[in-house]
């Protein structure tokens, strides 16, 4: 992330001109190449333990509309794929396979305009569904869909009146349980955390 944090800046000091944005422009549409960093714990009945959560580099598309020049809201869209595995249980190390995650979240905006710079703060709703789940070794598994809050900062910086890149950081609450078939009627409980960060940097163009 710092590479890409030197990069902004470079191209940012590289375009000194002021970028005047049409106050008309209402819409705004981004591509992010996202890292999905899951800061995950887990309460596993039976076998206790914990739980580990692969990180995911993925692609997303958030749409923007502004009520004015400050306030605004952003539909966040994209889909992440994870390994998982226990850890440290009564019986080792388990594979519990792979799940992907579709978690659209929708956050309220406010903007303060610095010249090309155009940083923001948000703050909304997620909702997370689990689909295409992989086992493992198991004979079975299944995850509840999850609601919870996301919270966000970032920067646009444009480099003319339409277009500019950006970097995001988000913070996703997210929980669910999990309910792992072991086989011969065992069913294995499990409270699983995920609360990821999502470090985005991207294109967009305001219309």
């Amino acid at each position: 992330m710092k590479k890409i944090f030197l990069l902004v800046a470079l191209v940012a000091l590289s375009i000194p001109s002021f970028a005047q944005i049409d106050p008309d422009s209402k819409w705004q549409i981004r591509v992010r190449g996202l890292m999905v960093q899951p800061v995950e714990t887990a309460k596993i009945g039976l076998i206790n333990g914990d739980v580990s959560i692969s990180n995911a580099i993925v692609p997303e598309l958030d749409i923007t509309y502004f009520f004015n020049e400050n306030f605004a809201v952003e539909l966040i869209l994209g889909t992440a794929k994870h390994d998982v595995m226990a850890k440290g249980t009564a019986l080792g190390d388990l594979d519990l396979g792979n799940v992907s995650l579709l978690p659209p979240t929708l956050t309220a905006q406010y903007h303060l305009p610095m010249g090309n710079w155009k940083p923001y703060m948000g703050a909304g709703i997620n909702y997370t569904i689990f689909y295409s789940e992989d086992p493992g070794q198991f004979e079975g598994i299944s995850y509840d869909n999850s609601i919870g809050f996301a919270a966000q900062v970032g920067v646009d910086y444009f480099l003319n009146e339409k277009f500019f890149i950006n970097l995001d950081v988000k913070k996703i609450f997210m929980n669910t349980d999990v309910e792992v078939n072991a086989g011969d009627g065992v069913i294995v409980p499990a409270d699983v955390t995920i609360n990821p960060f999502l470090f985005g940097f991207g294109v967009g163009m305001r219309f």
